[in-house]
């Protein structure tokens, strides 16, 4: 099934923005619901809302069998060995933020290291921070290369035997770089650390197999993969998660409660206090079986076409610079710009006069927007749903942008 053909399964993509067909251009951002989605949602408030685990009447037992439905949906989308690792949370920054917490503190002390990358999002920078500053560790990052990667000899010259923690992720949201996971993790066990992976802009796009990645803790959300906002997944090896303190208190997470003392379910339920996010569970398998039945190589193998194709094509057009990997690299279905002097967010209103809808502003990338020597840029972003027509749009647009700019300045 080719692009044009799924767009069918978006009732969004069906619209005039401004007087012109829209074109979706942001899915970096967050993803536009095919109607399995929305359907799946809608059908179990209709036909199965109740609470989950906790009734033993048939709207109970129904919608937990959707919820543990869902999670192994997830657990062999990422293919772990057990649905004991799958942990359903807010998203990629809840699932971050509460390994940072839990395992973080528990295992990182002062004088002890963690390293990042500069082109992380803020949601695997400040948790990062904040553990540094509460335990006194020291906080570093891989240097990166001209074209936006990091080459695997800088990430053995900067972890080392007091590095605790390696935390990067699979794909940028701003370049489009690949970043080679299982090498990195390989590296950090040789030094005793874990590893930690930020896959939310990996999962909709790239085969995801914990286990040849050997990562430790990896998270992603739903939003960005045809799914529902507000639920996300943290997959950690069950091990270390058995070893780990919740950070969340409750219903639902406890086995026991006395006066002074408690005691907590097993996994994966200790880290879902109070009730889940039921529906958004349910809706994230609904998109991983959409997701599936496309095939996520096929997914993949359309996103970095249109990537070759939209990286020559934005080339032609003088004065834009764009920032990542080349063309004929291997790199994500994003491509971030700036043309001229033009300010992006002045860019982004432009094109969204011609219907098209791309982001502008530092995409929760900071540090990499002061390597990068700019203080924002405009992204257009593609997913499964976008064509080499939309890419001839965008192109379009933009040279009537700078023609526009011309004329006023």
């Amino acid at each position: 099934m080719n692009a044009k053909e799924l767009k069918k399964y978006f009732p969004i993509l069906d619209q005039e923005v401004n007087g012109h067909p829209l074109v979706y251009l942001d899915s970096a951002a967050t993803s536009q619901k095919p109607v399995q989605v929305i359907e799946a949602i809608n059908s179990y408030y209709r036909t199965s809302n109740a609470n989950v685990h906790r009734g033993v009447h048939t709207l109970g037992n129904r919608a937990t069998d959707l919820y543990e439905g869902a999670r192994d949906k997830v657990r062999r989308f990422i293919n772990s060995g057990s649905t004991k690792e799958i942990i359903f949370l807010r998203g990629t920054t809840t699932a971050l933020n509460l390994v940072a917490e839990s395992y973080g503190r528990a295992n990182v002390g002062e004088g002890d290291e963690i390293v990042i990358t500069y082109m992380e999002h803020h949601s695997n920078i400040i948790p990062w921070q904040q553990l540094a500053k509460y335990t006194g560790a020291t906080l570093k990052y891989i240097p990166m290369q001209e074209d936006g990667t990091i080459s695997l000899e800088d990430v053995r010259a900067t972890v080392t035997s007091n590095t605790k923690i390696v935390s990067v992720m699979m794909v940028s949201n701003v370049l489009g770089t690949i970043n080679p996971i299982a090498d990195i993790a390989k590296i950090a066990h040789e030094n005793g650390a874990v590893m930690v992976v930020d896959a939310a802009q990996a999962a909709p796009h790239i085969q995801i197999d914990v286990q040849k990645l050997d990562c430790d803790f990896l998270a992603f959300s739903g939003h960005k993969m045809c799914g529902p906002t507000g639920i996300g997944v943290l997959y950690g090896k069950e091990q270390l998660l058995n070893n780990m303190e919740p950070i969340e208190f409750g219903g639902e997470m406890i086995d026991f409660v006395g006066l002074y003392e408690s005691t907590w379910k097993e996994l994966p339920w200790k880290f879902e206090g109070g009730t889940p996010i039921i529906a958004g569970a349910i809706g994230l398998g609904a998109a991983i079986d959409f997701l599936n039945e496309i095939g996520i190589d096929a997914i993949e193998q359309h996103e970095h076409i249109l990537a070759s194709y939209a990286l020559d094509k934005l080339s032609e057009i003088p004065d834009l610079t764009i920032f990542g990997p080349k063309s004929g690299q291997d790199r994500a279905g994003v491509v971030t710009f700036n043309l001229g002097d033009v300010h992006p967010h002045d860019v982004a209103t432009v094109l969204d006069a011609e219907g098209i809808a791309v982001r502008a502003g530092h995409h929760c990338a900071q540090p990499l927007m002061k390597w990068c020597e700019v203080s924002s840029t405009a992204r257009a972003s593609f997913y499964l749903y976008n064509t080499e027509e939309d890419i001839d749009r965008l192109a379009a647009s933009l040279l009537k942008t700078k023609e526009y700019f011309s004329d006023v300045f």
